[in-house]
Parts: structure tokens; sequence; C-alpha cells
């Protein structure tokens, strides 16, 4: 049970409807996140603004999810873990295994993956202030300035779902229910 109001699109502030309608229309039903963020028109419009903005960025979309999925395991969020964890499985095409490994933040076998995941980690634990080698290991993975601070774009589009979801208890949606840990 969702301890803030999870609005469908009928009971949606005027203001969050149009961005409920999209999503409804993306996804093929009203992801709990969205009903949750919608008590905040401003708050659902940057979500959906700086998702669309990281969707840009260079890294590409099995990198951007591994940002995804390791802000929501350290974060603690089952809602974006099994949100991420489908896109992973389903656009991505990740491995299921992959995605296991990222679902515990354990190293996934894959090279680069695993040097987002571990730079992301250093990201969200230092808050930003990840020493050299961290950096530098970063980059001589084959990554640049830019892409490090797409790294923290990622992490901060993770920290807004992740604590809005932690703030409401947001239920995951049976739709997300088959990508949750221990059911991939």
């Amino acid at each position: 049970m969702s301890r803030l109001t999870l609005h469908t699109l009928d009971s949606a502030p005027a203001d969050s409807r149009p961005f409920v309608e999209k999503a409804i229309a993306n996804n093929g039903y009203l992801p709990n996140l969205i009903g949750v963020l919608a008590n905040a028109p401003q708050a659902l419009e940057t979500y959906l603004t700086v998702s669309g903005i990281n969707a840009r960025t260079s890294l590409t979309l099995d990198e951007r999810e591994v940002v995804q999925l390791t802000a929501a395991n350290i974060h603690g969020c089952d809602f974006c873990t099994a949100g991420h964890s489908a896109i992973a499985l389903k656009k991505a095409n990740l491995a299921p295994e992959v995605v296991r490994a990222l679902q515990t933040n354990v190293p996934t076998g894959v090279a680069r993956l695993d040097a987002v995941q571990r730079f992301a980690t250093a990201v969200i634990a230092r808050r930003g202030a990840v020493d050299d080698a961290e950096l530098q290991a970063f980059i001589d993975a084959g990554y640049n300035q830019q892409q490090a601070l797409e790294v923290v774009l990622g992490v901060s589009l993770a920290t807004l779902c992740n604590f809005a979801n932690s703030l409401a208890g947001t239920p995951v949606n049976p739709q997300l229910q088959p990508y949750l840990p221990g059911a991939v």
C-alpha cells in the first residue's frame, strides 16, 4: 500500500494528466511510479524530461541501465530494480545472468559494464567525490569525461525515482513483478 496517493488518470491533478496519459500510451499501463509522481506535477515533469535527456547521452542503453540498476540496488528501490530489469532484458537485450548480477551489485563479467557499475557505485557512495584512481579507472576502461558526467546525470535521475518510491512505499505493478530480484 502506497503511503502517498497512487493516482490514476482520473484522479491525477490536471497539470499531471498529460504526463500520465503519455505514460499509459508508452507502457500500455500506468506504472505506479508515475501515479505517485503525479502528486507533484513538477516532479513528474522533471522525471520525464530528465529521462528524455538521459536517453540522449553518449552512454548506450545497456550502460544507462547499469547506472539505473546500480542506483536502485544501492538505494533499495524494488520498483526501479524491477522496472529497469525489464528494460535491460527486453530492450537492452542483456542476458539474465548479467541482470541478476546488476540486481545485487556484483560484477557482471562484462568488462565495460563492470566499469560503469564500479564508477556509478563510487559516485553514489562518495556523493560525486570519487577519488582520482576511481575516475582514472573509468577513463582507462574506454570512457571519457563527458560520460563520467553522464553517469552523474543517470544517478540524479535514479535518485529522484528511488527516493520518491521509498517515500511513497510504491507497490510494484503486476506487470513488473516477474523482474524483481529472485524472479529473473
